[in-house]
């Protein structure tokens, strides 16, 4: 049996490290050079950084972060690349098979789409012929409204598309898709746990693996992603939020009686 994976997802906004709630507030907390030696000590599987910026201001020049001349994404990837030791992938503002390529050649092991890939569909398939299906990771971010439909949106969360999560899924793998990233908008930073309902539906669609992502307050919630189909778990806030968030989501999963790699983890 294929071991599941515990993944931390490194939010960038002009060039730091931010928390994210309901995909609209942010909150600056760090230098994500400095974030990823810690995460090299961690026992951790893989790594994934998603650049939401909505514009090109970088300030990680400011004389409080000591890090100069980083004026953007990809010399922010040619600088995490050198001290990341796990599996990489980067996301965000990606239009084209050359911003996949200059992603590639910086460093990164995998591309996370979004947008593009719903503007763009040919894109995912592109990509998947240059470089590998492997290599071609779809993200897509779901709003489950009031009344209990889910959708697709785009742009950050703020555009909706009228698709269906499992039915974009499906063409996305259908497409080349190696791996789907699936955000939910509105457990968002909430710390309620995933959409259990969200990922039962989109992963019975799909044969590619699965990411489950939004909404983890406390490490058991890993474990019900899992239950529900992800063939990975991922978050964000909770790895700046709480002391050795590896061990303790590790020992969760485990815990669970779900199969995960431990070597690292001391009692």
């Amino acid at each position: 049996m294929l071991r599941k994976r515990l993944i931390p997802i490194l939010l960038l906004k002009n060039g730091l490290l931010v928390r994210s709630e309901l995909f609209k507030i942010h909150q600056n907390i760090g230098n994500p050079i400095y974030e990823v030696k810690r995460f090299n000590e961690w026992n951790v599987d893989e790594l994934i950084y998603l650049d939401i910026s909505k514009d090109d201001q970088y300030d990680l020049r400011r004389d409080d972060h000591k890090v100069k001349g980083l004026t953007d994404s990809l010399a922010i990837l040619d600088e995490v690349s050198k001290t990341c030791f796990m599996p990489l992938t980067w996301g965000g503002r990606i239009r084209t098979v050359e911003d996949m390529r200059q992603v590639i050649s910086r460093g990164a092991d995998k591309i996370a789409i979004n947008t593009a890939a719903v503007t763009n569909p040919e894109l995912i398939t592109q990509g998947a012929k240059t470089f590998g299906s492997q290599a071609i990771v779809v993200s897509i971010d779901v709003l489950r409204h009031p009344h209990g439909k889910t959708e697709v949106f785009i742009e950050g969360g703020s555009k909706s598309t009228g698709l269906k999560p499992e039915d974009w899924a499906k063409e996305a793998q259908r497409l080349g898709a190696g791996e789907i990233l699936l955000n939910s908008i509105d457990r968002d930073g909430t710390g309620q746990g995933y959409d259990i309902e969200l990922i039962k539906t989109v992963t019975s669609q799909v044969q590619i693996p699965v990411i489950a992502c939004g909404g983890v307050g406390r490490y058991e919630h890993y474990a019900e992603g899992i239950k529900a189909g992800a063939s990975a778990v991922a978050a964000a806030n909770i790895w700046h939020f709480k002391e050795l968030s590896d061990r303790g989501g590790k020992r969760a999963l485990a815990k669970a009686g779900i199969e995960v790699r431990l070597f690292k983890i001391q009692k």
